[in-house]
């Protein structure tokens, strides 16, 4: 499926008769699925596109909050080590939705970062911390510092 990224050359092999593609991130190989294909163009986009350092990304990793383990998509940080963007992809066959707003706002609570970003690799939504404390929709990528 073509994306609404830039073009990238991604590894993948195939395993036990499965799709697998290399996350620069994780430095695996992992399960292709549709929304990993996002994903991983999500991470290109974030190290080649943007130049954000791979060693200021987390991915998939597990958060509690409300007593209930989740996992988040991709957290990028400042070289402070504070989180900066939380990240939240969907297949490209999943529309984005007020409900995949509040997903990635549950997550936040636990972040409190001021860039959103959500993608299902054809549209793309990012949003920023305003003064008055609401998240706004904007075009301008944050500036690691």
């Amino acid at each position: 499926m073509q994306l609404n990224f830039p073009e990238y050359t991604f590894k993948t092999k195939n395993e036990a008769g499965k799709k697998r593609i290399y996350d620069i991130i994780r430095k695996r190989f992992v399960a292709l699925t549709p929304e990993e294909w996002v994903r991983q163009h999500v991470l290109c986009f974030l190290t080649l596109s943007k130049q954000y350092p791979q060693s200021l990304i987390a991915v998939e990793r597990e958060i509690k909050f409300n007593n209930l383990r989740k996992r988040f998509d991709v957290l990028l940080f400042d070289k402070s080590g504070k989180p900066l963007m939380l990240i939240e992809c969907k297949a490209f066959d999943v529309k984005l939705t007020p409900q995949t707003l509040r997903q990635i706002a549950t997550y936040n609570m636990s972040f409190k970062v001021p860039y959103l970003f959500i993608s299902n690799g054809l549209i793309h939504l990012l949003f920023v911390l305003n003064p008055e404390n609401n998240y706004v929709q904007t075009e301008e990528f944050p500036v690691i510092v």
